[in-house]
Parts: C-alpha cells; sequence; structure tokens
C-alpha cells in the first residue's frame, strides 16, 4: 500500500485537500491526522474494516475502545448521555484537547462502548484541519492517539510516522510538528467531574477534582 502524503496548512488548511481526505475516508481508508493534541490514527464510525486496520497498528485488543471525535455538541448528545451540569462543562471546555468520558446512549454500536461500563469517550477537537474534516463528513469520526510504541509515547514529527506506520496507512495528513502531550480526559459519567489524566487540557477551571 502507497501512503498519500498530504501537506496542509498548520492553520487554514485547503478546503480541496479537506475533501481528498473526506473521500478517501469514505472508501473506508485510514488516515494520520493532527489534532489539537497530538497526531491520532482516524476512521469513519461506520468502517469496521477500518477500525480493524487501526487495532492491528496499535496492537490493542477488541477491550480497547476508540474516541469519538466530534464538530459540535449536537451530534455528541446523540452518542453520550449528557447531564445538564456535563453540558455546561462541556459548552466551557470545548472545543479543546481534552477527552470526556460519559454513558453511551442506545443509538451507540457496542463495539464503539467500553465492554464492562458501556462507556463512551468523546472530543471535540481545537484543530482547524480536523474541524474541517468533520464538518465536511457530518459525522463523527473513530480516533487513536498514535503511539510510538517503543517509547510509548506520541510521535513528535510527522516523518518519523510516515516511516513507522506509512504502508499500513491510505495517508498521512501533514500539518507540521505539534507535540506529544496527549489530552486531559475527565470522567463525567457521574455527579462530579473526575480527572483521570492530566493532561494538554487546562483543569484550573474545573472545581472540585481533587
Amino acid at each position: 500500500m502507497k501512503c498519500l502524503h498530504i501537506r496542509v496548512h498548520p492553520t487554514h488548511p485547503q478546503k480541496r485537500l479537506v475533501q481528498q481526505a473526506a473521500e478517501i475516508l469514505g472508501r473506508d481508508g485510514v488516515l494520520v491526522c493532527p489534532t489539537d493534541a497530538s497526531y491520532s490514527l482516524i476512521c469513519r464510525v461506520g468502517s469496521k474494516t477500518a477500525e480493524d486496520r487501526i487495532r492491528a497498528i496499535r496492537h490493542v485488543e477488541r477491550s480497547h475502545y476508540f474516541t469519538l471525535m466530534f464538530h459540535d455538541l449536537a451530534l455528541a448528545a446523540q452518542y453520550a448521555k449528557i447531564s445538564n451540569s456535563a453540558f455546561r462543562l462541556l459548552r466551557m471546555l470545548t472545543p479543546g484537547p481534552y477527552t470526556f468520558i460519559l454513558a453511551a446512549t442506545r443509538e451507540t454500536p457496542r463495539r464503539l462502548q467500553d465492554p464492562k461500563r458501556r462507556m463512551v469517550g468523546l472530543r471535540i477537537p481545537d484543530h482547524p484541519f480536523l474541524q474541517a474534516l468533520l464538518e465536511e463528513l457530518g459525522e463523527p469520526l473513530l480516533g487513536s492517539t498514535l503511539i510510538n510504541d517503543e517509547l510509548g509515547m506520541p510521535y513528535a514529527e510527522p516523518e518519523d510516522m510516515g516511516a513507522a506506520v506509512g504502508h499500513a496507512v491510505d495517508a498521512l495528513v501533514d500539518a507540521g510538528a505539534i507535540g506529544i502531550e496527549m489530552t486531559t480526559v475527565l470522567d463525567l459519567s457521574t455527579d462530579e467531574p473526575q480527572l483521570l489524566r492530566e493532561g494538554k487540557g487546562d483543569v484550573s477551571q474545573v472545581a472540585d477534582l481533587g
């Protein structure tokens, strides 16, 4: 498989390149894509074939669940049960480098949920290219951070990603170096938000995290 290298402007992504990426995803493709917190492997939610390819690249089992990425909160509410307090917090922190854990709705396929707790992780990323791609598609995407297995952390440079996984993905969307800090993870499935992982997203505004 030949990996297409798509170089996009980091702040003003070219529309034709956004459309090109959307077309690849529509053919059950897998992309390496920039986010507001390192690079991720992404595919369409409905593509089981692409999802399995990402699992193979990441060397993760069926029990590992991916993050759902959305353009805005309106679509996210179809996949996650969002209480009034959680909604206020989501409004405050999104778009941004956060992953939120919430109870899944009945509309969410079981394969996208944590198998034990029936939870789902969701993101509304603040990256120009990914926001444009999500808007172009009009549907959520599945995402999984592209990890350097030897170092146990995300890749820093697009060139290294291409060398490592270029044989296994359809395209690498290159917006330049982003950094290797991962998202902050907040569990909003109970009345009190819980900080599960401190990352790039600032949590100083969130009260009672302990």
